[in-house]
């Protein structure tokens, strides 16, 4: 299972072409994909979303937090911070999810680096 991050599911939905889509693409056919709590709600707060789009969206498995989930990514983000690298809470919330899941994340957020070093998320990192 992998799952991506809104950067990526905004391209997507846009139609612009980079390893990041093209992985998206390819999970969603096999039906490899999670989506993260975070994300969905990031890409449901749209008021432009059509709602049939809406629908597909609520239809991929979800990544539900595991017990202690709150407090690790708290802590993660508290790392990140420490370090003086840029950690806002949705992409903690994101990379969180991803890390106590084992999944990979695919994105083309540059940011989501920070926490690959702090926590050992993995990522498909894909910018055109």
């Amino acid at each position: 299972m992998i799952a991506a991050d809104t950067s990526t599911w905004v391209a997507f939905f846009a139609g612009e072409q980079g390893p990041d889509t093209r992985l998206l693409e390819r999970a969603l056919a096999d039906k490899s994909l999670a989506m993260i709590p975070a994300v969905l709600t990031e890409l449901l707060s749209d008021p432009q979303l059509p709602s049939s789009l809406a629908s597909s969206l609520v239809d991929i498995p979800l990544l539900e937090p595991a017990p202690g989930y709150w407090h690790r990514a708290g802590a993660t983000r508290a790392k990140v911070l420490a370090k003086g690298r840029k950690a806002r809470l949705g992409d903690a919330l994101i990379a969180q999810s991803c890390v106590d899941s084992g999944v990979y994340l695919i994105t083309r957020d540059k940011d989501f680096r920070a926490f690959a070093e702090a926590a050992a998320l993995h990522l498909f990192a894909g910018s055109p």
